[in-house]
């Protein structure tokens, strides 16, 4: 986002979307942390329903009109429902997946570790074993190259489902969108959400 545009700028932990209600509260708790009525501009979509619920206050909310995070870092909605189309049962794995934690493979480690490697087997093939494929989506060459070991062993271990493992390089199209919208709420489109001040954020305005 331009410098000279933003007056604040959060970052949220990556691995609060394991937990879709933690999200809403820190979200929640940003948004009421800014003191004069501002536009903020989220950088999430639905994200599992951790947006739902959430209050604008005195604020206005521009928000992605999209599930999940992937389509943003895929750079559309469209792109999504393309990679959607061709295989429903995708599992996404992201460098922010990947830096928090949050993949098949740490599950694995963790739960086995908690209860056991029997009941760790029997709770990741309830959670798994219906998807097909793993894509590994990243925004730059950079990133695809540097983290694809640590994905590579993600598809590894998920081999055990009979996964196939995809690379894909996404866009910044998105993102670079929301920030023309912000520059023109008054411009905004299908592809986002605006929340007036004490409105809420619904599940509804999500659907398409």
């Amino acid at each position: 986002m331009p410098a000279d545009m933003a007056e604040q700028v959060t970052f949220m932990d990556y691995g609060l979307h394991r937990v879709p209600s933690k999200l809403t509260w820190a979200v929640q708790d940003a948004i009421d942390a800014v003191e004069h009525p501002s536009l903020i501009v989220l950088g999430y979509g639905l994200c599992g329903n951790g947006l739902k619920g959430i209050n604008a206050r005195q604020h206005t909310l521009l928000i992605p009109r999209t599930d999940d995070c992937i389509a943003i870092l895929l750079g559309s909605y469209k792109k999504y429902i393309q990679e959607f189309d061709t295989t429903p049962g995708t599992y996404y794995l992201t460098k922010g997946w990947l830096e928090a934690g949050s993949n098949p493979l740490q599950e694995y480690e963790e739960i086995k570790e908690k209860y056991g490697e029997k009941d760790a087997t029997w709770i990741m093939d309830q959670q798994y074993q219906h998807y097909e494929r793993l894509v590994f989506v990243t925004h730059n060459q950079e990133d695809l190259e540097a983290y694809r070991p640590q994905a590579q062993e993600v598809a590894e271990y998920c081999q055990r489902w009979g996964y196939r493992y995809e690379e894909v390089l996404g866009s910044d199209i998105y993102v670079r969108r929301l920030i023309e919208v912000a520059m023109a709420i008054d411009k905004t489109d299908s592809d986002f959400v605006v929340i007036p001040p004490n409105g809420e954020v619904t599940q509804d305005l999500f659907m398409r």
